[in-house]
């Protein structure tokens, strides 16, 4: 026992070595890939799925139009500008009920970039751990207007389609900079689970979520709020 947990400890140490350096560099150059892209990637492989790729490719806020980071914001994490990774009051909420007919989890967008980036799907204590470690160290290093750069372009919105500019050539046709105020709501709508939700067959759900993310960017006082937090 002694040796496994040796052997455990200097493989996270290895781990948290690594993504200590990766956020340090990806602070200021472009993210290749992600995690959750190279497991997607490796468990088509693993499956016989030869024709799956997953693919993206890098835009810088400027080239992204504003409707998007709005849209993630309102439908994702309202508090984003103002928390420090962690929504504590998201968490006790979801902790007090089932969850079931909330618009939003208690994952912020800086966890979410965390996990994306850096780590495997699965809900181990070991994975929530290093997520709030690494999310401590995304807020740390990485400006606000960065944090939500890199998630944009990481995003998973559909089988091998990550970031937003791979998403917006896929469904609508175009560079991410043109999306519209309701292309990015229903981008936003299905990042819940992409696998599960389609911007190409929208369900009456994913509809409704996207008219209620609209709804919130308004409440937010639409582009202003990125104006007002130099998110953009």
């Amino acid at each position: 026992m002694v040796r496994v947990r040796r052997k455990l400890l200097f493989l996270l140490s290895g781990i948290m070595v690594i993504a200590v350096a990766g956020i340090l560099l990806f602070s200021v150059i472009p993210v290749p890939f992600s995690a959750v892209m190279a497991e997607r990637q490796a468990g088509a492989l693993l499956s016989g799925n030869l024709s799956y790729r997953a693919r993206s490719s890098w835009v810088s806020m400027a080239d992204i139009s504003p409707w998007m980071p709005l849209a993630v914001i309102a439908g994702e994490d309202q508090k984003f500008p103002n928390h420090w990774g962690f929504d504590f009051g998201a968490l006790q909420s979801v902790l007090d009920s089932s969850g079931r007919g909330s618009m939003r989890g208690a994952s912020t967008l800086s966890q979410q970039t965390a996990k994306n980036l850096f780590l495997w799907d699965g809900r181990s204590w070991v994975r929530k751990g290093l997520e709030a470690i690494l999310t401590a160290g995304i807020e740390t290093v990485l400006s606000k207007k960065r944090i939500l750069t890199v998630y944009l372009n990481i995003a998973e919105f559909g089988p091998g389609i990550f970031g937003v500019e791979a998403a917006s050539q896929a469904y609508f046709h175009k560079p991410a900079s043109q999306l519209t105020r309701q292309q990015a709501a229903l981008l936003a709508a299905v990042l819940p689970n992409p696998i599960v939700y389609h911007v190409s067959a929208p369900s009456a759900y994913t509809r409704e979520r996207q008219q209620w993310i609209s709804q919130q960017m308004g409440q937010l006082g639409g582009l202003e709020f990125l104006n007002k937090y130099h998110l953009y």
